[in-house]
């Protein structure tokens, strides 16, 4: 077959000296040897054939040096016995540089800044090159380096983060009739320098009182904003008494460690946590234990009353909590156990600043069924005070245990029961609101006054009263036959409803005696009354 007209023909330089012409070789002409394609190439300004030697494998390349010619008309031509075929490229050859691959080279190395500086060979030429920087976030930066008429041009990057790894690679091209990008350098892996630690940690405090003081249990964590800047970190733990000059005991926990506990006695104490590396500390986290008042940590007065615990909901996405906000406090902390039934109970803490008046707290850890306890703080030149207290369930269960009905007092149309012992706090999978009290004739359908149709899975239909106070746990049924069998159960039932009914109570009604005084008034006192005056006519 004849050749293919060759494609993507292209000339260009990496040094002014030496010009390089490229181009796809064709498809198969099934032709070998001597009558295989034969490429040439013919200046034709100069009318000359080019002095190069073509070599091709995936793709073909001619090299010569240009003298000091400047313009070129090149025409390329490949042929065998069956035909030939031509490509042109027309160029000046200060208009096609492209640039070797640069080197990328460090200079000086910084906590927060890194210079780089680059080393080429294309001497003479003035280059424009962009170094590529890959942030720790995955993003990408590109920094413009224009200056690069000296051998050695630089580039700065700064504004970075302490003991972190940067990854930088360059390449270039011409400053004037700029025509394409040379490969890219090959790429540096460079980590910064360690600093001291930056922000401070997020701290709190659980307190326990003991005979003769207090058991303080401290926790901190690493906040938002907070940065090691460093290969390994400690936490160093200070607590000193405010009121005198006494020597601040320490003590310093490697980086696995995130809580501890001191006993102290029953002064106002300072607390500190600072984190360190193997530069220096990062600023104190402060917080003031204030002098013991006789109360335990349930146990708090405000403005002569006890604090009471505020009931909050659930949602699908956590516990909402609101609370009143005061010009006095400068920010907020709430917090509650993620296990409330363990020891220790994992003490978690969310702070909120001043202008802040409620927070949904979501956590991994809640389940429904289980109560949550949280404590709002309000916090004041590092003093915190026990604003609010509230308890919630992300989502509540039906109660785990019916009421018991421990008295049962009957008359012949009506039952009282009572449930006395049934305490609604104990209710761990929800709040109670209320009770139900189902009634039905064995054999009847319902048919009591003052009472809602209830059908059951099976069919069967019961009598339902409902006593919407949880503290009411006293109900009389009335309006019941006599001498009459009833069967009857008491339900708890919170806001995630009532467990299925399973287990009932059996009472019988007693007999009306008023009625069996009517009977003998009314049917066996006349009978008497006719016999004797039939016998008396008979006489």
């Amino acid at each position: 077959e004849q050749p293919d007209t060759p494609n993507d023909f292209s000339c260009q330089t990496q040094d002014i000296r030496t010009i390089t012409c490229t181009w796809s070789k064709g498809g198969n002409t099934y032709l070998y040897g001597r009558h295989s394609p034969k490429y040439t190439l013919f200046e034709e300004i100069s009318h000359k054939p080019v002095p190069c030697t073509v070599r091709c494998s995936k793709q073909c390349s001619c090299s010569w040096d240009r003298d000091k010619q400047r313009v070129w008309n090149i025409t390329l031509t490949v042929e065998n016995p069956l035909g030939k075929k031509t490509a042109i490229d027309t160029f000046d050859v200060t208009h096609r540089v492209y640039p070797a691959a640069p080197l990328l080279l460090l200079e000086e190395i910084t906590a927060t800044k890194i210079t780089l500086y680059l080393k080429h060979q294309n001497k003479g030429i003035g280059l424009f090159c962009q170094a590529e920087v890959l942030q720790p976030d995955g993003k990408v930066e590109m920094h413009n380096i224009s200056d690069t008429h000296h051998h050695y041009p630089k580039i700065t990057l700064s504004g970075l983060q302490p003991h972190t790894e940067y990854t930088a690679r360059a390449h270039c091209g011409a400053a004037k009739h700029f025509w394409r990008w040379s490969e890219w350098s090959k790429a540096r892996t460079i980590r910064t320098k360690e600093a001291p630690p930056s922000g401070k940690l997020d701290i709190w405090r659980e307190i326990t009182p003991v005979p003769g003081g207090r058991n303080v249990t401290l926790y901190w964590k690493q906040a938002a904003g907070f940065r090691a800047n460093g290969r390994s970190i400690s936490y160093e733990v200070t607590w000193k008494k405010v009121e005198d000059d006494t020597k601040a005991e320490s003590v310093t926990f490697p980086s696995v460690f995130n809580s501890t506990r001191i006993s102290i006695d029953n002064h106002s104490y300072t607390i500190s946590i600072k984190a360190k590396n193997g530069v220096n500390y990062s600023l104190p986290s402060v917080l003031i234990i204030p002098r013991a008042t006789g109360n335990s940590r349930n146990i708090f007065k405000l403005s002569g009353s006890e604090l009471k615990e505020e009931r909050v909901n659930g949602t699908d996405d956590g516990i909402f909590i609101s609370w009143e906000p005061s010009d006095q406090y400068d920010s907020y902390i709430i917090d509650w156990c993620n296990f409330p039934m363990l020891q220790p109970c994992d003490l978690q803490w969310k702070r909120f600043g001043a202008n802040t008046s409620s927070a949904l707290i979501s956590s991994g850890a809640f389940v429904p069924g289980v109560r949550y306890n949280f404590h709002i703080y309000g916090l004041a030149a590092n003093r915190t005070s026990l604003l609010e207290k509230k308890t919630g369930y992300f989502r509540e269960l039906p109660p785990l245990l019916d009421p018991i009905v421990e008295k049962i007092e009957l008359t012949f149309n009506a039952v009282t029961l009572s449930w006395d012992s049934y305490l609604t706090n104990e209710s761990r999978t929800g709040f109670v609101r209320g009770y139900h009290v189902y009634v039905s004739p064995i054999e009847q359908n319902c048919s009591l006054e003052g009472s809602y149709k209830h059908v059951l899975s099976d069919g069967s239909v019961l009598c339902k009263y409902m006593i919407e106070n949880p503290e009411e746990k006293r109900y009389t049924v009335k309006n019941l036959l006599s001498n009459t069998k009833y069967k009857l159960v008491v339900k708890a039932y919170t806001g995630g409803g009532e467990t299925p009914i399973a287990n009932f109570i059996y009472i019988d009604t007693p007999f009306n005696s008023n009625m069996l005084y009517l009977v003998v008034l009314l049917v066996i006192v006349p009978s008497l009354i006719a016999t004797i005056f039939g016998l008396k006519i008979k006489w």
